[in-house]
């Protein structure tokens, strides 16, 4: 019994905390960091790369992840998200944070759905892409808010094809995002 119990318990020590991102390509992600380095230089918060989160809070061993990750198939493949507002909320991690159209949110549903299911999960976050990470308050949130539409107007229209999935190791527990790092990334073939 003790030897079932300990095994158990160095079973338990070697999980981590895994999440995984669609990626936009190049041309959108500079766009979407410059707004987002704005943003930090006024309300602060920790650098973000920028992404769309299909699932998160994957806890597993890295071998298990890993092989997860490496079975997962492209379910985003050919996906533009079209943006359809900038919106702000009280969660650290979707302070600020761009939400899609409709029939393309619905489309995300069901990836984020195929993805949660992949790695044994159960997720109904929003899907979203951030652009600030923060504790602010409901004052400081509108003013970040109106600062994304004067710092680019159009960002409404913005239309992005994804260009790969990454796997992250996050740990939640750091704010400052220091120790959250990539661990595999699959690039999607243009359709």
């Amino acid at each position: 019994m003790e030897d079932t119990l300990a095994e158990l318990v160095e079973s338990k020590d070697e999980r981590q905390t895994y999440s995984l991102w669609a990626i936009p390509t190049d041309d959108v992600s500079c766009r979407i960091k410059k707004l987002m380095e704005c943003l930090r230089a006024e309300f602060g918060g920790p650098e973000i790369e920028p992404h769309i989160t299909l699932t998160g809070s994957i806890r597993m061993s890295p071998d298990d992840v890993l092989n997860k990750f490496e079975a997962l198939q492209d379910p985003i493949q050919g996906y533009v998200p079209k943006v359809e507002a900038v919106i702000t909320r009280r969660s650290y991690y979707q302070c600020v944070c761009i939400l899609f159209q409709q029939p393309y949110y619905k489309k995300m549903y069901e990836i984020l759905d195929y993805c949660c299911r992949h790695f044994d999960m159960y997720s109904r976050d929003l899907p979203h892409l951030a652009l600030l990470y923060g504790n602010l308050t409901e004052e400081e949130r509108k003013g970040a808010q109106e600062k994304v539409s004067i710092l680019d107007e159009s960002i409404t229209d913005l239309s992005f094809p994804i260009a790969s999935v990454a796997l992250y190791k996050t740990d939640y527990q750091d704010k400052t995002l220091k120790s959250w790092e990539k661990i595999a990334e699959k690039i999607l073939r243009p359709r």
